[in-house]
């Protein structure tokens, strides 16, 4: 998928990326030229549409051959037909998948995409919520040509083994397109390399593939210090090399000493922003230069990291953020779901597909250091309780070199605090009730090292409160105001910031975003209004309030 760096060396990629013809499924025959990716509710005449629509285009093939179709994202739900045959299925607007196309002959072929963002009882992760759910296509989309076999992903991490010095641990994914004998693949990665014989692959059939190597004479991923390294899978099929791919890596360590977070065996205090994948011009189908103006807003303000609140994000923004050293809390796509929902077979279905697709198209970012599962939800139940430690022990399966943590905002009464490697909690003194920041705080984090939080790292995930861009009353400082919204976050970050016991925290949020219809009666202007910059990322007070709190913790 188009990333922040060539993928490729070998394999042929042409973007699907433009104009699309988009009909929305409203039985009134209208028929739009849509931006893919894009949303559509950025076409007027669209504006809060919830409902179905099918993309099409036209797809011209130079060469006859076996082609991979890779969707970046489809929100939420997408159903791929190549000239009418129905492809493939997907479910989720926040992570990618591909389709593979046998024999294709040349000429033109007919692409259609049907898009689904409505809010039905099939979908259990997204459903009316604190943000809002948008409809298109909206992350890109390529045309990829393939031999018969081909490298379809690789998953690294890397255990120091002295100054410089790493045992790098690969697995390779080959996949057949078709009947392949005698396929090998070469790794290489910072002068070093391995080779790894693959036999013979039957069409359909898929193999991974294992090896270390030691690296030497390398540099740390550290914060704001990237150092970043491509890790390259060349493949060749009866010793002619016919495909390849790239993904970039960093060596770095995370662990925990004392209930302090370490990055490189160093204590790092985590200064950072809630971030959704939304903007006033593009909703969540942000061009990557709308992503790298974001990142500088962010490390302007003094932060050094990103949550992306409450779903992956683009893989895009992730490279982003490993080549400016960001560290980022990824966290997979659920926010405040009902226990009616948490105990159906579709939500255990589609959140096991959310972490699979998420850990396998994001492993290898060094700045994910730490994967989060089911913000706020029922953490206080034996039946939540259950749930959480299904979600939790499956992200440990998916990917064990990294903590697990989830947000929560069950004061007193979570019951899942032992299951997480980080602790982390979300609050709003003085926004939801009025009470001393740091009285709050002294009982906080007695009661979590209590229930659980001893011996572990505590993070605020979220913290902040809400301000109306451009309402000003700087005399009253009325709740909603600028002036109040500034208030509030200094008192805050002093004192978390200040606290022995955390090691971090999270601002909510960057930006101002607009939430779902039904959320509206909570929320002015129906967006959530606790940004610190606004829709179109124009600074309200609270932004500079942020950036003087976070400059004073070095």
């Amino acid at each position: 998928m188009r990333r922040t760096f060539a993928e490729h060396r070998l394999r042929e990629v042409a973007s699907l990326d433009g104009l699309w013809t988009m009909k929305p499924m409203d039985g009134s025959g209208r028929a739009f030229a849509a931006m893919v990716p894009g949303v559509w509710e950025r076409i007027p005449a669209m504006a809060g549409y919830r409902g179905e629509a099918d993309y099409e285009r036209t797809v011209t093939v130079g060469k006859g051959g076996n082609y991979l179709l890779r969707m970046g994202a489809v929100s939420h739900t997408g159903r791929v037909y190549w000239d009418g045959e129905l492809v493939a299925e997907h479910y989720n607007a926040y992570t990618g998948f591909d389709v593979l196309l046998t024999r294709v002959q040349s000429g033109e072929h007919a692409l259609r995409v049907h898009v689904d963002n409505r809010f039905t009882e099939e979908s259990a992760l997204h459903i009316p919520n604190d943000y809002y759910t948008y409809g298109g296509i909206t992350r890109p989309v390529e045309l990829q040509r393939v031999g018969a076999a081909f490298v379809s992903r690789m998953a690294f991490h890397a255990e120091q083994t002295g100054e410089g010095a790493y045992r790098a641990h690969v697995r390779v994914f080959v996949r057949a397109a078709e009947d392949a004998k005698d396929v090998r693949v070469t790794l290489e990665l910072a002068g070093a390399s391995a080779e790894i014989d693959a036999g013979d692959l039957f069409a359909g059939g898929e193999k991974a593939l294992d090896a270390a190597m030691d690296v030497t004479g390398v540099r740390a991923w550290d914060v704001l210090d990237a150092h970043l390294y491509d890790l390259r899978a060349v493949l060749s099929v009866c010793g002619e090399d016919v495909d390849d791919l790239i993904d970039r890596v960093g060596f770095r360590t995370v662990g925990f000493d004392s209930e302090q977070l370490m990055l490189n065996g160093r204590p790092v205090t985590v200064k950072g922003f809630n971030r959704h994948e939304d903007h006033g011009l593009f909703g969540c189908a942000l061009p990557v230069e709308a992503m790298a103006d974001d990142l500088q807003l962010i490390l302007n303000a003094g932060a050094n990291a990103v949550r992306t609140c409450h779903y992956p994000n683009d893989p895009r923004f992730l490279d982003l953020c490993d080549e400016l050293g960001v560290l980022v809390w990824e966290e997979h796509h659920a926010r405040a779901i009902p226990t009616e929902i948490l105990t159906t077979e579709r939500f255990a279905r589609q959140e096991a597909a959310c972490n699979e697709e998420m850990v396998a198209q994001h492993v290898n970012h060094p700045c994910i250091y730490i994967w989060g599962v089911l913000n706020e939800c029922e953490s206080e139940t034996q039946t939540g309780r259950a749930i959480y430690k299904a979600q939790i022990e499956h992200m440990r399966r998916l990917d064990p070199t990294r903590p697990v943590s989830f947000a929560s905002c069950r004061f007193m009464s979570d019951i899942c605090m032992d299951l997480v490697d980080v602790c982390s909690f979300n609050i709003y003194p003085k926004w939801y009730f009025d009470e001393d920041v740091e009285h709050y705080l002294r009982r906080l984090t007695a009661w979590m090292d209590e229930v659980g939080a001893a011996g572990k790292p505590i993070l605020i995930t979220e913290v902040g409160a809400g301000g109306i861009a451009g309402y000003h009353d700087p005399f009253g400082r009325a709740k909603w105001s600028e002036e109040r919204q500034r208030d509030i976050l200094t008192e805050q970050l002093t004192a978390i910031l200040s606290h022995a016991r955390v090691s971090g925290v999270y601002v909510w949020q960057f930006a101002d975003v607009p939430v779902a219809e039904e959320w509206a009666m909570n929320r002015p202007k129906t967006q959530n209004n606790k940004g610190v910059v606004d829709l179109y990322r124009r600074p309200k007070e609270s932004y500079f309030a942020v950036k003087e709190a976070f400059e004073k913790r070095r």
